[in-house]
C-alpha cells in the first residue's frame, strides 16, 4: 500500500525546489534511495527507527522500508479548469493521488517575482481552491445530465440516492464549499470515490519561510495560512525550501547537525510523512526473518487477513493465524526467544484488529 500525494502550488512559491530536495532524499540507507519513475514523480523511503532495530537483531539479507510517492504538479495559474496553463493536464495527475500537499509562499524576496505580483497565501491558496471546485463542478454535472433523466423515472432507489447526492454536492461547490468540508457518511463517500473529485482528498498546507524566518518559527504569513486551515481542520507545515534542498545533499549524521544548529527537531520531509499519514488513519506492520525485513503500511481498523493480504492476496484467501508480537515487547524482551518466553507471543484470528507497530508472521493454507 503505497502512499501517494500531489505536491501543488502558484509558480515561484518555491514548490519545485521542494520536490528536487524531496527526490534526492535517501532516508533510512544508501541501498534505498529515491527511484525517478517519470520526470515528475519521485519515491522516497519513509523515515521509520525501528527498521534500524529490526535490521541490526536480525541482519537480513534484504531491508525494505515503506515508500512515499510525491507527483510533482505544474505551477498552477488562473483558469487552469479552463484549459490555462497546463490546465487539464494538472487536473489529471491530481485526481489519482491520495493527498495534496499545498505549498503556500510565506516569504518576501525581490529577486523572485511573485505571478501575482504580491505576496499573499490566502489568496494564493483561494485561487487554487477555486479551479478544482470548478473543475469538480464539471465532474459532477457531467454525472447528473447522464443520469437525471433516469433518476427521474426510474424507480430504482441507489440511481435515485446518487442524484440526491449528487445534487447536494453541485450545490456546496457553487457556494464555494469544498466537499471535505462536508464531512460525509462512509456509504457517501465510496459512491463518489471513481470520480476522483479534487476538492475531497485531504490536504496539508506547507507554508515555505525564508531561513530566518524558520529559526524564529512563523511569520505573519504563516500565521494567516494556520488561521485559514484551522477553520477546515488541515495541518500546516513550516518549512524552508531552500534549506531542505541543502539538506538532501547530507549525511545522516551532517543532517542532525545541520538541524541542531537551525534549533530544528526535524526536516520538513519527515514532518510532511508523519502529518500525511495521521491524515489519512495509515499505520506500519513488519515482517521479520534472516531473509528479510520489511515495512507495510496498512490503514487503521484493518483485520489480520486484510493486512496479510497487502503482501499477497493468497495469504488473506487462505489465512489460518497470525503470529504476532509487538515491537515494543521485542525491545523490551531482547530477540524473539525473549518475546515467547514472557508469554508475549500471541496467535490471533481473522477478527484481529492490526496495530502499529505489531511484527506479524502469518499463517495460510491455499
Amino acid at each position: 500500500m503505497s502512499l501517494t500525494a500531489g505536491i501543488v502550488g502558484l509558480p515561484n512559491v518555491g514548490k519545485s525546489t521542494l520536490f528536487n530536495a524531496i527526490t534526492k532524499k535517501n532516508i533510512l540507507a544508501a541501498n534505498y534511495p529515491f527511484a525517478t519513475i517519470d520526470p515528475n514523480i519521485g519515491v522516497v523511503t519513509v523515515p521509520d527507527q525501528r527498521l534500524d532495530f529490526l535490521n541490526n537483531l536480525y541482519k537480513p539479507a534484504s531491508l525494505v522500508p515503506t515508500t512515499f510517492e510525491f507527483t510533482d504538479i505544474a505551477g498552477l495559474v488562473k483558469g487552469a479548469s479552463n484549459g490555462e496553463g497546463l490546465g487539464n493536464k494538472f487536473l489529471s495527475h491530481i485526481r489519482e493521488v491520495d493527498a495534496i500537499v499545498e505549498v503556500v509562499r510565506c516569504f518576501d524576496d525581490k529577486n523572485i517575482i511573485h505571478v501575482e505580483n504580491t505576496v499573499d497565501p490566502i489568496r494564493d491558496i483561494e485561487i487554487i481552491e477555486v479551479e478544482l471546485i470548478l473543475a469538480d463542478l464539471e465532474i459532477i454535472d457531467n454525472r447528473i445530465n447522464k443520469i437525471g433523466k433516469k433518476a427521474a423515472l426510474s424507480q430504482d432507489k441507489e440511481v435515485k440516492k446518487e442524484a440526491e447526492l449528487l445534487t447536494r454536492l453541485k450545490e456546496a461547490l457553487e457556494k464555494n464549499q469544498t466537499i471535505r468540508s462536508l464531512h460525509l457518511e462512509e456509504e457517501e463517500q465510496k459512491a463518489i470515490k471513481a470520480f476522483n473529485l479534487l476538492t475531497a482528498k485531504p490536504i496539508i498546507y506547507m507554508a515555505n519561510v525564508s531561513e530566518d524566518n524558520l529559526l524564529v518559527g512563523t511569520n505573519e504569513y504563516v500565521e494567516k495560512v494556520k488561521e485559514y486551515a484551522s477553520k477546515e481542520g488541515s495541518s500546516v507545515i513550516v518549512v524552508c525550501a531552500k534549506m531542505e534542498s541543502e539538506l538532501s545533499n547530507l549525511s545522516e549524521e551532517e543532517k542532525k547537525e545541520f538541524l541542531q544548529e537551525f534549533g530544528v527537531a526535524e526536516g520538513g520531509l519527515d514532518q510532511l510523512i508523519k502529518a500525511t499519514y495521521s491524515l489519512l488513519g495509515l499505520e506500519t506492520f513488519f515482517t521479520a526473518g534472516s531473509d528479510e525485513v520489511r515495512a507495510w503500511t496498512f490503514k487503521t481498523g484493518m483485520k489480520a487477513p486484510q493486512c496479510a493480504g497487502i503482501i499477497h492476496s493468497d495469504f488473506e484467501r487462505g489465512f489460518i493465524k497470525a503470529e504476532v508480537m509487538s515491537y515494543e515487547d521485542l525491545v523490551a524482551c531482547g530477540n524473539e526467544k525473549g518475546v515467547k518466553e514472557a508469554g508475549k507471543m500471541r496467535l490471533e484470528g481473522k477478527d484481529y484488529l492490526m496495530k502499529d507497530g505489531d511484527i506479524c508472521y502469518f499463517r495460510f493454507n491455499v
